[in-house]
């Protein structure tokens, strides 16, 4: 995750990202001016020490809060990663309703009404109804509830979500998601998608250093 939030934070140096963090561009565009007042100070052979490591100082700071959001949105995709890979690996054991014969196939290719058989061990493959049987099922990946719970055919407990696990026994269930469309796809979608959102600390404490970053701007400007 590191490796990917330390490329991910080259990739938001582009000013169009950086401009939703006033204070970070501001330092973005002292570290280029910066750059530029060292490379020049090297081209016409005057001292360019206090220059170059203001440089270095000022790229480190908006490299350091670019990683720093990028771990905090790794995590976010680690979590849909993970979730997406049980949709993805997911086996299903298709019951033939004519033969009553058992193959397997991804769970991808699924439709509504089709007939599968978990057991114990397997990943439920999507959505469904309980038609026979009844299990103990772990809900955990989907509630963070770590007790199995029981789901019968029949009654309010025979709705079953793609994702989890039967710990016990077994159960015949009819998918009724459709493929893309199950709560296990909702989720990866919600977590993709999520944005965290800024607490009023945060946005007090932006505004405070947008004010001082553009008093020390002016400040430097006037100095003659």
């Amino acid at each position: 995750m590191l490796i990917r939030a330390v490329g991910d934070a080259f990739v938001k140096l582009n000013p169009r990202h950086l401009l939703k963090n006033p204070v970070i561009f501001v330092t973005w565009i002292v570290a280029l001016l910066a750059t530029v007042s060292a490379a020049g100070a090297i081209g016409s052979g005057q001292p360019a020490g206090f220059a170059i490591q203001l440089a270095l100082w000022l790229w480190a700071t908006v490299l350091f809060a670019n990683v720093a959001e990028s771990v905090a949105e790794g995590r976010g995709k680690a979590a849909a990663d993970s979730l997406r890979a049980t949709r993805v690996t997911t086996p299903a054991k298709l019951i033939d309703p004519a033969t009553g014969a058992v193959s397997s196939m991804p769970a991808g290719d699924l439709t509504v009404g089709s007939i599968v058989l978990v057991e114990a061990g397997d990943v439920i493959p999507s959505d469904g109804e309980i038609i026979e049987g009844v299990a103990s099922v772990n809900e955990a990946a989907i509630t963070g509830e770590s007790a199995p719970v029981i789901r019968e055919a029949g009654g309010d407990r025979s709705s079953v979500t793609g994702g989890t696990m039967v710990v016990s026994d077994w159960l015949v269930m009819r998918v009724t998601a459709e493929p893309g469309k199950s709560f296990l796809d909702r989720m990866i979608a919600l977590v993709e998608g999520a944005e965290r959102q800024k607490t009023p600390n945060e946005i007090a404490l932006n505004i405070l250093l947008v004010g001082l970053t553009l008093i020390f701007l002016f400040v430097v400007v006037t100095l003659p």
